[in-house]
């Protein structure tokens, strides 16, 4: 897989809090430069990105992130907020605790209730594998399926852990094409990118797709 195919399934992230214009304005011409899937940022910046970037990248922004803890109707406003401000993804985190409760209905509904606040758009749903048990994990492959939501995604990479290999093994096996795969969080290498990509991976998020593959580049000359 070349380097341009790699990087035309990733979303070029930066989602630290201390980010300022001039990181997610280098972000923008990265993203641009390279031709990334989408660029990943926090909501406050999807104005001006928009404006930056006229149309040359899709913006993808996170809805309840990093946590998923706040109530729907939440989510909504921030969701129709982020819409209105040019964003063309949204990447949203479910509710670990009212899943962790058996409540999946309302984990269901949270989801719905985002999808048809942004219809039409790309809409990402992050379980955050890390903190659930394998039972759970294959609930919210099935309930994610459900909601009409586009992807499926590990985790918010601000968590214990991000994606690992048997959690997009066991996407793959659960999702059976119902839904688009992203993993995110703890990709350091090329030959990462590479083999969550053979396993069945749609996305990747990541902040160092770029320069790793540049450094490798470098490396064959």
């Amino acid at each position: 897989m070349t380097k341009t195919e790699i990087l035309a399934r990733v979303d070029h992230t930066m989602l630290k809090a201390d980010a300022g214009w001039q990181q997610i304005k280098l972000l923008c011409d990265e993203a641009a430069q390279y031709k990334t899937a989408s660029i990943c940022i926090n909501a406050v910046w999807v104005e001006q990105a928009k404006d930056y970037l006229a149309g040359a990248i899709p913006i993808c922004t996170t809805v309840g992130f990093p946590l998923g803890a706040t109530s729907s109707r939440a989510k909504v406003e921030e969701a129709v907020q982020a819409l209105s401000d040019g964003a063309d993804e949204f990447d949203m985190v479910i509710n670990i605790g009212r899943l962790k409760d058996g409540d999946t209905r309302y984990v269901l509904d949270d989801i719905v209730a985002v999808r048809k606040a942004v219809e039409g758009k790309v809409l990402k749903v992050i379980i955050e594998t890390c903190l659930l048990n394998e039972e759970e994990k294959e609930t919210m492959c099935d309930i994610v399926c459900e909601s009409g939501a586009d992807f499926i995604k590990t985790s918010t990479g601000f968590s214990t852990a991000g994606a690992t290999f048997s959690d997009i093994e066991l996407f793959a096996r659960c999702v059976r094409g119902r839904v688009k795969i992203k993993a995110a969080g703890g990709i350091r290498s090329v030959e990462d990118m590479r083999r969550y990509i053979s396993l069945g991976c749609d996305r990747l998020g990541t902040s160092s797709a770029i320069r790793l593959l540049n450094e490798m580049e470098a490396q064959d000359y």
